[in-house]
């Protein structure tokens, strides 16, 4: 898609209902990472109904009894949004790119996040971090972001995700919500993932492509891989080769959600041909739908 029609789906993010920027920073959010942006503030006794997330297993274990946390809200939270942008985040089969959707993303998160008056930053990278914006408020700021990442050339033969996670841990200074935007088609990058969440809260969102599903049956198909400019003759008129193709992308995923989860990471997998606004708040849980039902 172009740059043009990516810029008209984007102009409608802000003129959403403010109740979708709500539910995805302010209310939800909070429920999926627990004690994002809030900090512990004293404990009383376990009651039946309570998350057991809560439990305070220090404390409970020197009284004998279960204790859970009390929490307060913190005045502000940053958003730092971490994008790829290596050359295997510019393909896919259908009218958007992986990049594309995770531009979508993006800026889908940014002005929802401006909406709930947090700052929002970015780092953008590919074989190492190419660009950085510090967390700030404002419309001008998303829109600037929004415009890099739009601009941002197909360069970078590989993704470095590890160096940049190393990066954004160093640059932020106090407890973040990072959303790291990607197919994750790079390596080594779980000790950096893990490190990172020791002191922030993560969301790893997973941009994949229906190729990456099923490949139709055209006989024999040349493929290219865009990191390494490799090309590969395979028989995808062989059913039993398509069946293998999906197999392998499905232990990728598998394997990824289990990675996030050991690290206790969220973790979302969108396709080029889910729509971003709508797979977001299924993911945190149908805030206005539950909102509503109050």
């Amino acid at each position: 898609m172009d740059r043009h029609e990516l810029l008209k789906r984007i102009a409608t993010f802000p003129l959403l209902a403010p109740s979708l920027a709500e539910g995805l920073l302010a209310g939800d959010l909070r429920s999926v990472f627990k004690g994002q942006g809030i900090e512990a503030d004293e404990v009383r006794h376990y009651e039946l109904g309570d998350d057991i997330r809560s439990i305070d297993w220090n404390v409970s274990a020197r009284f004998g009894t279960p204790y859970v946390k009390l929490y307060r809200e913190e005045r502000e939270m940053m958003v730092s949004l971490v994008l790829d942008c290596s050359a295997s985040m510019h393909t896919g089969g259908g009218p958007l790119s992986r990049y594309d959707q995770a531009v979508l993303t993006a800026a889908l998160m940014a002005f929802s996040a401006e909406q709930a008056g947090q700052r929002v930053g970015a780092v953008f990278f590919n074989q190492g971090i190419t660009q950085v914006f510090p967390p700030r408020k404002g419309r001008s700021h998303i829109m600037a972001m929004i415009s890099s990442a739009l601009s941002a050339p197909a360069s970078g033969r590989s993704s470095d995700l590890g160096a940049a996670l190393t990066g954004v841990g160093r640059l932020l200074k106090r407890r973040s919500l990072v959303v790291i935007i990607s197919d994750f088609f790079c390596v080594h990058w779980e000790q950096e993932l893990g490190d990172l969440r020791r002191k922030h809260d993560v969301l790893a969102i997973r941009i994949s492509d229906t190729l990456d599903e099923h490949l139709s049956g055209l006989g024999l198909i040349t493929i290219e891989d865009p990191e390494t400019g490799r090309r590969y003759h395979v028989p995808a008129g062989f059913a039993s080769f398509r069946a293998a193709w999906s197999a392998w992308h499905e232990d990728r995923l598998t394997a990824w959600k289990s990675l996030c989860r050991r690290a206790g990471v969220a973790c979302l997998a969108l396709s080029t041909t889910d729509d971003a606004p709508t797979s977001l708040i299924r993911f945190f849980g149908g805030w206005s739908e539950r909102r509503g039902s109050r």
